[in-house]
């Protein structure tokens, strides 16, 4: 059944902490899916979440400590000590133990570190720590099976027996010479349906798909979407099997990637959380809107400096909205796709002359279109006269929109810059103040008698 969380229940929970009844909390939370937990903890003040977590089981508080939002973690984990945040980083997997420790200050990451009862654990929690955010060193984990290739079946099998205990999912497991240098995979079917006496080397299958340690993770998440992975090896330069990655890893990533894009896209500054307070969400909207408002101001100056036209033809004013948001509109269209096609990195996409040749073939379909139909409002609303102004000056502003669309990510993509910034609120803002621009220039061009 699925578990709901409800103010009532949150009282209730709430009420037994405070009466320290650990019992009844214990009870409560063995019911629960550690994410349900989770939840619960995400409600309380980091006192009483403390106070919950350090109730449950060692394994199932790892679990809810390895899932949970960094923001609410690092208020959380203020409240506990050293020693106390150990048991848990014992029970989780090297990749996780090391993001939340790269959470902490230097001395409590050491204190941890030194109080871990597993060793092994200490060792790969050091070994990965050293990688840079954002290769694929810093996404693996060092938990996996391997095995030599000069075993057999049944010596094999009681080297994954061993060996398992302490990996949570086993996708395949992966063949090293003498030297631990990856030679290749065998599926865990491959083994059972061998003879015992049969040699490893004769089965496992040397087409297998690694990444280096200083892949970027982009490139990480866009094999295993490609070949279809559960997991994929990390090796070094030397080729020796280091760790792996698998597919939960690499979801988080793409789901992160694609929140701060879509923040972007949405002129946001920063990142923002529902529960940030007031000054904190002002100030990640605050620098677009600025910018919005600056560009608004610019593009109401445009006007005013065809105040004069305006007067003689008032009708003018009817068709300066959508002039300003189909420019925006088609900006925005474009620019997406533009910044869909940036991810294919397989060397097969379009160079930037294709793109804008096509570009323009679009805009100027769309153009004509979208420009009849208004030319003909104007025969409907008794000014025909405007006819050729607005249908050209649609045709005009869709065809600068999408050249913007196209060539700004492009650019910005050119030298470095993160082209999703290239969206949202500075193509509209531009595209609204160049439209207006165009649209009474054309107007004094068309309309002898203003």
């Amino acid at each position: 059944m699925t578990f709901e969380l409800t103010k009532d229940y949150l009282d209730h929970i709430q009420s037994a902490i405070e009466a320290g009844d650990e019992t009844l909390l214990r009870t409560e939370m063995e019911e629960l899916f550690p994410a349900d937990i989770s939840g619960i903890l995400d409600e309380l003040e980091p006192e009483s979440a403390h106070y919950l977590l350090s109730l449950l089981d060692k394994s199932v508080g790892a679990e809810i400590l390895a899932n949970s939002d960094p923001t609410i973690r690092t208020d959380l984990l203020k409240l506990f000590s050293s020693e106390e945040l150990a048991p848990f980083i014992n029970q989780m997997d090297s990749d996780d133990a090391v993001d939340l420790l790269n959470e902490q200050p230097i001395q409590i990451r050491e204190e941890v570190i030194g109080f871990l009862e597993d060793r092994e654990q200490a060792r790969f929690i050091l070994d990965l720590l050293h990688y840079e955010d954002g290769v694929a060193g810093s996404l693996m984990q060092k938990e996996l099976i391997k095995i030599s290739v000069n075993l057999t079946v049944n010596a094999c099998i009681e080297e994954i027996r061993q060996q398992a205990e302490d990996v949570e999912n086993v996708y395949a497991v992966y063949v090293v010479d003498e030297v631990g240098k990856l030679l290749g995979l065998i599926s865990l079917k491959k083994i059972v349906l061998a003879r015992k006496n049969a040699k490893i080397a004769d089965l496992y299958d040397e087409d297998v798909v690694f990444v280096e340690t200083y892949r970027p993770v982009a490139e990480v998440a866009e094999l295993m979407q490609k070949y279809d992975l559960d997991a994929i090896p990390v090796v070094n330069v030397q080729q020796r099997l280091l760790g792996r990655i698998t597919i939960d890893d690499v979801v988080d990533v793409i789901t992160e990637q694609a929140e701060e894009d879509i923040q972007v896209i949405s002129g946001l500054s920063g990142e923002v959380e529902e529960d940030d307070n007031v000054w904190q969400r002002s100030k990640v909207q605050l620098p677009w809107l600025v910018a919005g408002a600056v560009g608004s101001l610019l593009a109401a100056t445009v006007i005013n400096g065809f105040q004069s036209e305006l007067g003689k033809v008032a009708a003018l004013a009817a068709f300066i909205p959508i002039i300003g948001s189909t420019g925006g509109n088609v900006g925005i269209q474009t620019s997406s796709l533009i910044l869909q096609s940036l991810t294919d990195t397989t060397g097969l996409s379009m160079t930037m002359a294709k793109r804008l040749v096509r570009t323009l073939l679009v805009a100027i379909i769309n153009g004509l279109v979208v420009g009849l139909i208004a030319g003909t409002y104007t025969f409907i609303i008794g000014e025909p006269r405007l006819f050729f102004v607005v249908a050209t000056s649609l045709l005009a502003v869709v065809l600068l929109a999408s050249f913007m669309g196209t060539v700004t990510p492009l650019l910005l993509n050119r030298i470095g810059i993160n082209p999703a910034v290239a969206s949202g609120p500075f193509i509209t803002t531009a595209n609204d103040l160049i439209g207006i621009g165009v649209y009474f220039m054309i107007a004094q061009w068309l309309l002898v008698e203003v």
